[in-house]
């Protein structure tokens, strides 16, 4: 499969009792805190396909979870990616990243090698972990979606 000239970012969000919980997740190459990342693939339909596969490729999320689609995007510099330039060109400086929220009805997943741990953190605790600003924008908007009663 081809990589896309895009990124999408999902949120697994779980909600019991009026309690809300984020699931952050360990990289194992970096060492970093963050939500499923991942790369469209020239084969995915549309965005929330490549969105359903990440999530369960990197932590076996089924296709039929719900799914919200976020107002939150980002620009992630071609620099993160191998190869970026050979894939799509010397003048390809930065792709889009489309966020998605997944609202689980579990607590428990599996991960691939990608990531060593994943938690279920409270906003505040998510906020303090989590590495890059797109996710922590990304959460200020779903943790504000939810508590408006807006997320749909």
């Amino acid at each position: 499969m081809a990589r896309a000239k895009y990124q999408v970012l999902v949120i697994p969000y779980h909600i019991e009792n009026g309690n809300v919980k984020y699931c952050i997740f360990k990289r194992n190459d970096m060492k970093v805190w963050q939500f499923i990342a991942g790369g469209g693939e020239d084969e995915d339909e549309t965005i929330i396909i490549s969105a359903k596969r990440e999530a369960y490729e990197e932590a076996n999320i089924g296709m039929d979870c719900k799914y919200s689609v976020l107002d939150t995007q980002n620009s992630i510099p071609t620099y993160c990616f191998k190869e970026a330039r050979k894939i799509w060109g010397e003048n390809c400086l930065v792709i889009p990243e489309y966020t998605f929220a997944a609202r689980m009805n579990t607590t428990i997943l599996e991960l691939s090698q990608e990531h060593t741990k994943y938690e279920w953190v409270d906003y505040k605790t998510a906020l303090k972990r989590l590495r890059y600003d797109s996710n922590k924008t990304a959460l200020w908007e779903l943790d504000s979606k939810i508590k408006l009663g807006t997320l749909n």
